[in-house]
């Protein structure tokens, strides 16, 4: 299946921004708004699978917007919040939230939450598909026609960023800010990384992860 459409509210930047690149980083589509004025907007054109929705907004607060959410979509909802109350975790599920995240919170467990959102909604993507190459991307296993790709952990995590934006040229800078979650990174782990991730792919079929040169990088067909 395809990658979700997730649709992040948060009006702190460096959260919206880590999370959308957390979520990019495995495959998913993000639209990220620093609070919902263009909610109604958003759910009919984005048409979100799932909403990561905060709670202390300016504007309409999460609760109202949670509201908005369930009068209009069937959409998921996985809210983020820095309160821990027992009574506003009941407040939400009650109100239709699917999942609840305090803050502060690991990345890997909200994109992990949002997997298993979608699984549960039976929209998870099991595999993005390039040519002959297929990333699985919930047991994290590569192939190249019959042929078994073994990378690491950072290499996995580039190549399903790639794959989530192909035909896309990335820079290094989105490249380090959605693997390594900084941007101020020495670049050169880019140009290692990718490096080896190509010279893998390569050893069973034609280039898929070109250069472009003063620009950054693109997994994609061909030589155009």
């Amino acid at each position: 299946m395809q990658p979700g459409r997730i649709l992040v509210i948060e009006d702190a930047e460096a959260i919206r921004a880590a999370v959308a690149s957390g979520l990019t980083a495995v495959g998913h589509e993000v639209l990220g708004r620093a609070d919902g004025a263009r909610l109604e907007q958003d759910l009919a054109r984005f048409r979100p699978d799932v909403v990561v929705l905060d709670v202390m907004l300016p504007g309409r607060d999460g609760f109202a917007l949670l509201e908005a959410v369930r009068a209009r979509s069937a959409s998921g909802v996985l809210m983020l919040t820095a309160r821990d109350g027992v009574e506003d975790r009941v407040r939400g599920l009650r109100a239709g939230s699917d999942d609840y995240v305090v803050k502060p919170f690991d990345l890997a467990e909200v994109v992990a939450r949002v997997d298993a959102l979608l699984r549960r909604m039976g929209r998870a993507r099991a595999r993005i598909t390039v040519a002959d190459l297929v990333i699985d991307v919930d047991s994290g296993s590569v192939r190249r026609g019959d042929a078994d790709i073994s990378l690491t952990a950072t290499e996995f995590k580039l190549l399903t960023y790639l794959a989530g934006h192909r035909d896309r040229v990335v820079t290094k800078t989105q490249i380090l800010t959605a693997v390594w979650g900084y941007d101020n990174y020495d670049p050169n782990l880019v140009e290692v990384n990718v490096s080896a991730v190509r010279r893998k792919l390569e050893e069973h079929g034609e280039r898929l992860l070109h250069t472009v040169r003063g620009l950054g990088y693109t997994l994609r067909v061909g030589d155009r």
